[in-house]
């Protein structure tokens, strides 16, 4: 994926939005902010599509208006990084957030065929680091979703991992009483 680096130092959120303020980013770039560095995000495939609605529209039903479900939108993760997860479920009503971007999620969700390695390394560090308080991956290549809980905000890891597979169910760490089948996480093939 190309990257557009920062002229003289990592670039912040701040020094990102002005870029889009001033035009030179504009809604048809596919970009996000990784770790100070503007990274462009791969092209949807339809899998990659199919996955995206078919977990968001099971977390949908799942919390209802407990919280807001955001599909690919920015959320904030530290001072160097706006990255645009798959979904965020994130506390709160949609209007909470017409001001500014979410900082904290209950679950962020990345769908990954192409980006797996990606998600796995890059994206789960910075999501503990930003104290997420779990985060899922919708694996479309091993037919699986992996898990992850109770984030370390210093070392940037996660206490708990495991592997869901079709036929289990998931609780939401937020939300306890709400399950989530595997079977609607994951698109049919």
């Amino acid at each position: 994926m190309a990257t557009l680096a920062p002229s003289e130092a990592q670039y912040t959120v701040e020094r990102y939005f002005r870029l889009v303020d001033e035009g030179i980013l504009g809604p048809d770039d596919r970009v996000e902010l990784l770790e100070g560095v503007i990274v462009a995000m791969a092209p949807h495939s339809p899998a990659h599509a199919t996955g995206i609605t078919c977990a968001a529209e099971a977390l949908r039903d799942a919390v209802g208006k407990r919280a807001t479900i955001r599909i690919q939108l920015t959320f904030i993760a530290g001072r160097h990084s706006a990255p645009e997860p798959d979904i965020a479920v994130v506390p709160g009503r949609v209007s909470d957030y017409r001001a500014v971007h979410p900082a904290t999620a209950l679950l962020l969700v990345e769908v990954a065929d192409s980006s797996l390695a990606q998600d796995r390394v890059t994206k789960a560090a910075l999501y503990a680091g930003a104290g997420v308080l779990e985060y899922w991956i919708v694996n479309l290549r091993n037919d699986r979703i992996e898990i992850f809980r109770s984030p370390e905000r210093e070392s940037r890891r996660w206490r708990e991992t495991r592997i869901a597979h079709h036929g289990e169910r998931l609780s939401l760490v937020a939300f306890p009483d709400v399950t989530v089948a595997v079977d609607d996480l994951l698109p049919v093939h």
